[in-house]
């Protein structure tokens, strides 16, 4: 069957850049960086005196780093609770950043939880910037760098959450033999489009160009449908300014990323340790059906979350308090009933096929009717 250029584009535009779409809120001039093979240079954005966006332009030292098997320097941002009772490994999302918990930290580290957020391989400013790492090295380095807390802290409970790509990798860690114990696992709309949920044409189409130009860059500016990642403006415009966020994509972490996808849903079966999985019922990126898919392949005792009003980046939203309450909750005393009504909200959801909202009797829909 023959398609059109046009078409062809437009396949794989829709199957593929959902997932970066989100990440781009104004138009104009994309940052472009440089990948090096130990640690990218980063380009801090000049900045002038009647510059509007300037507090969204500032760049964050790194102030800890990982030194992983290999000899890669993973940069490190630590958000240290005062009277610190555990540890929370943050893993960002696809062309995210350390940065990602700026909005949400304050509510964890009030109640005693450090958070721990390493750049991931490919982004920020950790080894090969811009590129993409592969699987098996990314959930590499997650152990590396479990084992490596462990050791820092071997009487404190360490938690590993995820958002997005971050959730998949985690739960391809959480299914493999190897995977150093840990006393929870936290899943934030976990990226499960993999390369069934994006259909044959889409697959191929991605296949193709993977194979051809892998090193060609595309960005969301032009893809055919735009996604809001969250309702928060004001974290998306960090999000856009931020040094550390990347904005374009290259085929072949466009590939490395849907390959990932397809991992994750294989391995939720398979998962093991305490688990809560989290998504928003206004999520753009991880489609309805996909993420119902998910979960239920996921063993029964996996805890899961559904958020009224929650977008994709959960913990950047206007309402991300409701979640973090929600996660420290669980983490405290993973048997109560969580904070938001989301248990019910969830069994709700999951009778209507993953396609309906929270039906506005439940809990935690209770705030929309009493205004």
């Amino acid at each position: 069957m023959r398609i059109s250029n046009r078409s062809f584009l437009t396949y794989f535009y829709r199957a593929c850049f959902s997932f970066i779409a989100g990440y781009t809120f104004f138009s104009g001039s994309l940052y472009s960086a440089h990948a090096e093979t130990v640690v990218s240079h980063i380009e801090i954005p000049k900045q002038t005196v009647n510059d509007p966006y300037a507090k969204y332009k500032i760049f964050i030292p790194a102030n800890d780093w990982f030194t992983l098997s290999d000899g890669a320097k993973i940069p490190v941002r630590v958000w240290r609770a005062p009277h610190q009772q555990m540890i929370m490994l943050a893993l960002h999302g696809f062309n995210d950043s350390r940065d990602a918990w700026e909005d949400s930290a304050r509510y964890f580290i009030d109640q005693g939880i450090t958070i721990i957020s390493p750049d991931q391989r490919g982004f920020g400013e950790a080894p090969l910037r811009g590129s993409w790492a592969g699987t098996d090295r990314m959930v590499q380095d997650i152990i590396e760098e479990t084992n490596l807390l462990k050791k820092r802290y071997p009487n404190t409970p360490i938690y590993l959450m995820g958002e997005s790509m971050g959730g998949s990798l985690l739960m391809c860690l959480a299914a493999r033999p190897d995977a150093p114990p840990v006393n929870g696992y936290i899943l934030l709309a976990p990226a499960v489009w993999g390369p069934k949920q994006i259909g044959v044409i889409g697959d191929l189409s991605l296949q193709f160009l993977n194979a051809v130009v892998p090193n060609w860059e595309l960005s969301p500016k032009n893809a055919p449908v735009k996604v809001v990642a969250s309702n928060n403006q004001e974290s998306l415009i960090r999000l856009y300014f931020d040094p550390l966020s990347l904005h374009n994509a290259k085929v072949k972490a466009l590939y490395g990323l849907v390959g990932l996808m397809g991992e994750a849903v294989k391995s939720a079966p398979s998962v093991r340790y305490p688990i809560l999985v989290i998504y928003g019922d206004r999520d753009q990126l991880v489609p309805a059906k996909a993420m119902k898919h998910a979960w239920a392949s996921f063993p029964k005792w996996v805890r899961k979350d559904y958020i009224p009003v929650g977008y994709h980046l959960l913990l950047r939203d206007k309402n991300r308090e409701l979640v973090a309450q929600d996660i420290i909750s669980w983490m405290k005393d993973p048997d109560q009933w969580l904070p938001s009504g989301g248990d019910a909200a969830t069994a709700a959801w999951m009778s209507v096929l993953g396609d309906g909202k929270v039906p506005f009797f439940m809990p935690s829909q209770m705030d929309n009717i009493v205004k």
